[in-house]
């Protein structure tokens, strides 16, 4: 781990079982494992938007301090999905059910991209479940990309349902 905490944003979802319980769990892993929650966004019930025949979602972002690396990050929290009973095959529908998702927004100001991990999330802007909440808690954020703020990116996802719970 490096010393300096980093800032970073996480996106959650859940669409199986009881939902709220399993993103409420996954938090509660995230802080045990040495990530400090800084704020949390509301929930969010979501419209699946890839496969559309299967539960609405409930989705947060949560802004939070690390001293891991992004690739040690992304292995906490895939460890984290497996310990809460997400499991990931080869014949498993991608963008399908799962019961829970986490996902790393944005790590500071980097940028990479590599077969491992992409940052910012790749398909971000093109998600109001993620833009949404995330706007929620951090309202200045800019696409390091374009430099554009976030909130440009929000128009375009206004057709996509979601309600604020």
């Amino acid at each position: 781990m490096s010393r300096l905490p980093k800032l970073v944003y996480l996106s959650l979802g859940s669409n199986l079982g009881d939902r709220e319980s399993n993103l409420n769990r996954a938090l509660a892993a995230i802080e045990s494992a040495s990530i400090r929650l800084i704020a949390r966004s509301s929930l969010y019930e979501t419209e699946p938007q890839d496969v559309r025949d299967q539960p609405w979602f409930l989705n947060l972002a949560v802004e939070c301090e690390t001293s891991y690396f992004p690739v040690q990050l992304l292995a906490v929290l895939q460890r984290i999905e497996r310990e809460l009973g997400r499991t990931r095959t080869a014949n498993a529908t991608p963008k399908g059910p799962r019961l829970i998702d986490i996902d790393i927004l944005f790590y500071e100001k980097v940028v990479m991209d590599n077969a491992r991990l992409t940052i910012p999330h790749p398909r971000m802007l093109d998600r109001r479940f993620v833009l949404e909440p995330l706007l929620e808690i951090a309202p200045g954020l800019r696409d390091p990309g374009s430099g554009r703020p976030l909130r440009e990116f929000l128009r375009k996802t206004e057709t996509q349902r979601l309600r604020k719970l």
